[in-house]
């Protein structure tokens, strides 16, 4: 017998049509729905994604086919995901490959679908079927357990306010037609070769076995009979699928991939400027036109994975932020005002501008939800789909900002930026006040060369507690030889968190003001000890023409014990644990150059659970800072500590920021926890380590 099959195997010619009939109308309900989300895409403004096609093309290429996002920080389910999603694919091929034999090739004298090819195509499709059942089996037994990324209750709302029985009911759908789909595949094929026993079907090891079973069950006799049946239910399921897929969760496995190709690799780390049409009709997002076409693209790529729900310390916290849950808001809305729908989504019963308002911001998401972010970014990191949540969050905290729709803290910290550079509301002349203490003048690069500036920052200049950091800092480097200087009443706020804010018009004061000092003045490169202003330098000045070199002083003080240049004479028999600051691990990638400190003055290290870019965030950035956290359940920076000290051995709790320095020392008090563990600057044991 000639290796091959019959696509329509016994079907009288009627019922070959009674499917193309089908196949056709199915197609038609999925181009139509696939064009309403199109039609959706192009309301948005344009997102500046289509430069370097190719090589984004490739990167998301790789990124899909190693599942590598799935699999960050949860094996089980990328596994179970790699099992499903190379399957299908391979499914998918291999349907294509028939409809191209049958529907097409066969009229110009073409079989593709026979002999050698044959078997190894049914090999592959046997192979890879089983592991898409496997790993659909594994997202079941997944999802029985009930892991708390998957719960879908909300903290902001009560039971009787929203009902999501539809996303529930959609991801079973999702799970049992791929499922059934797949084991009627094998259905198929088993009935098939029980029905003829061709011996080259062995090359399809799932379907022989199941045609043992059927031989097994007494069935034989009725095969041909069952396989018309079961090839019309597969066929049905498979038409059904199709529909649904522009109109379900199923609608991810074709955005995802755009979302992750058009991801901006500096999402949140640069923040988007505003435009002069943007500035002319009021700053931030307000109607579905000013978003941008890769942000209405992001909300439907969301799969409700839950991992930036669980990553979240604003969620953490008893706030009533959840990244996950404004993306799906945000979905809920656009439809409604788009004309396309999901087909099993959520409902409102008494929060109706979750649907119909026309303004998105204070009304669709509540202003309470947009202040409680800490812009950690830990949503960013945590989405394997490429979702930016941040640049949504922030152009909405824009339009409350331009209304004044803010905690009155917020504003008078952002006047007291506004009027004299810094956000503790004190004169520019006592920026460098604490340099009073030092036996020694440092360069005022403004006046003379030096090889560093030493952008200090608000914190480390007019936090008292911090302060006296600053001055180890001075000293270290004066004792050491370091060529570097300060910018003193020169320097203001860097406007990293007020950007963050939502404060666009005074972030971009704020830049001209330190670019045209630090242009002026006389240096090669930039430190700082606050990896905000570390941030903002390195990844959004030079939008505004600011190209500097800038290192975070860990970076600069392993470069200099590397030299040769800083020396420890003294071993230090601490047991430590390090907090990973989120502008300097998860934004910028930088979390070795702190424990190489460590490891090199003979310290320690036990790591908490969540640590280097999984960094669990102190509660402070995005203006959170100065704003009130009274009416917070659990505050991020208290989870923290209580984190540290279920490690059980760390005497000390290590951090590299003087905002962590600030959020955690206070954390200590309020917890309840001072003589358990105690806060300390890297700067600190680098001072006892040197012996000074």
């Amino acid at each position: 017998m000639l290796e091959t099959r019959e696509i329509f195997r016994n079907f009288p010619f009627a019922l070959q049509i009674a499917f193309y009939v089908v196949a056709f109308g199915t197609l038609a309900v999925f181009i139509f729905g696939f064009y309403k989300r199109i039609k959706k895409y192009k309301k948005g403004r344009d997102a500046g994604r289509f430069n370097n096609l190719a090589g984004r093309f490739f990167k998301a290429l790789a990124t899909m086919g190693s599942n590598s996002t799935v699999m960050k920080r949860d094996s089980y389910a990328g596994i179970a995901h790699w099992l499903i999603f190379w399957g299908f694919i391979v499914l998918l091929i291999g349907t294509a490959l028939v409809a191209l034999d049958h529907d097409f090739l066969r009229f110009l004298g073409i079989h593709l679908l026979k002999g050698n090819f044959y078997l190894v195509f049914s090999l592959a499709l046997d192979v890879f079927g089983l592991a898409f059942l496997v790993g659909l089996l594994m997202m079941m037994f997944r999802r029985a357990k009930k892991p708390a990324q998957l719960d879908y209750s909300r903290s902001d709302l009560t039971a009787e306010q929203y009902t999501r029985k539809g996303y529930s009911s959609d991801d079973k759908i999702f799970l049992w037609l791929l499922f059934l789909i797949g084991l009627t595949g094998f259905l198929i094929e088993g009935v098939r070769i029980a029905a003829d026993r061709p011996a080259f079907e062995v090359w399809s090891p799932v379907g022989w076995y199941t045609a043992n079973l059927i031989d097994a069950l007494g069935m034989t006799a009725s095969a041909n009979s069952i396989h018309l049946y079961s090839w019309w239910l597969h066929a049905v399921l498979v038409m059904v699928f199709i529909a649904y897929i522009p109109y379900s969760k199923a609608m991810h496995m074709l955005v995802d991939y755009a979302n992750l190709m058009f991801k901006d690799d500096l999402a949140a780390k640069r923040l988007p400027r505003v435009s002069e049409e943007q500035m002319a009709n009021g700053m931030g997002y307000k109607t579905i036109e000013d978003f941008t076409w890769k942000e209405l693209l992001d909300y439907d790529s969301c799969t409700k994975c839950g991992r930036c729900h669980i990553a979240c310390p604003a969620q953490a916290a008893g706030t009533p932020l959840s990244p996950r849950d404004l993306i799906l808001d945000m979905r809920t809305w656009v439809d409604a005002n788009s004309g396309t729908n999901e087909w099993f989504g959520q409902a409102f019963s008494s929060d109706k501008k979750k649907t119909e308002a026309k303004e998105v911001a204070g009304n669709v998401i509540k202003k309470e939800v947009l202040w409680s972010c800490t812009t950690c970014m830990a949503c960013v990191e945590a989405c394997p789909v490429g979702i930016e949540h941040l640049t949504s969050i922030v152009n909405m905290r824009r339009a409350l900002v331009d209304e004044g729709n803010m905690e009155d803290m917020l504003q008078d910290t952002l006047m007291n930026i506004g009027d004299y550079g810094n956000s503790f509301g004190q004169s520019e002349r006592n920026r460098a006040k604490w340099t009073s203490k030092l036996d020694f003048k440092i360069k005022d690069v403004r006046k003379e060369e030096a090889d560093y500036l030493w952008f200090v920052g608000d914190y480390a200049s007019y936090d008292a507690r911090i302060q006296g950091l600053s001055v180890k800092m001075a000293n270290i480097f004066s004792k050491i030889g370091v060529d570097y200087g300060i910018l003193y009443d020169g320097e203001k706020n860097s406007g990293n968190d007020v950007r963050r804010v939502g404060e666009e018009g005074l972030y971009e004061m704020l830049v001209e003001d330190n670019m045209a000092v630090m242009d002026k003045a006389k240096f090669k490169e930039i430190f700082t000890t606050d990896p905000h202003t570390f941030n903002t330098i390195k990844n959004e000045y030079p939008e505004f023409g600011g190209e500097y070199v800038i290192s975070h002083y860990t970076q600069l003080l392993l470069k200099l014990v590397n030299e040769g240049k800083i020396k420890f004479t003294k071993k230090l028999n601490y047991k430590v644990t390090y907090h990973d600051p989120c502008y300097l691990g998860r934004y910028n990638g930088e979390t070795e150059a702190p424990r190489m400190l460590l490891e090199a003055m003979g310290v320690e290290l036990v790591e908490m659970p969540r640590c280097k870019e999984n960094s669990f965030c102190c509660g402070a950035g995005g203006g959170r800072i100065w704003m009130d956290d009274s009416k917070m359940e659990n505050r991020p920076s208290e989870i923290r500590i209580r984190e540290a000290l279920s490690l059980g051995n760390a005497d000390h709790f290590i951090v590299a920021c003087p905002k962590d320095y600030a959020m955690f020392t206070d954390a200590v008090k309020t917890s309840g926890n001072e003589g358990k563990i105690e806060v300390k600057d890297i700067i600190e044991l680098v001072d006892e380590a040197m012996g000074s």
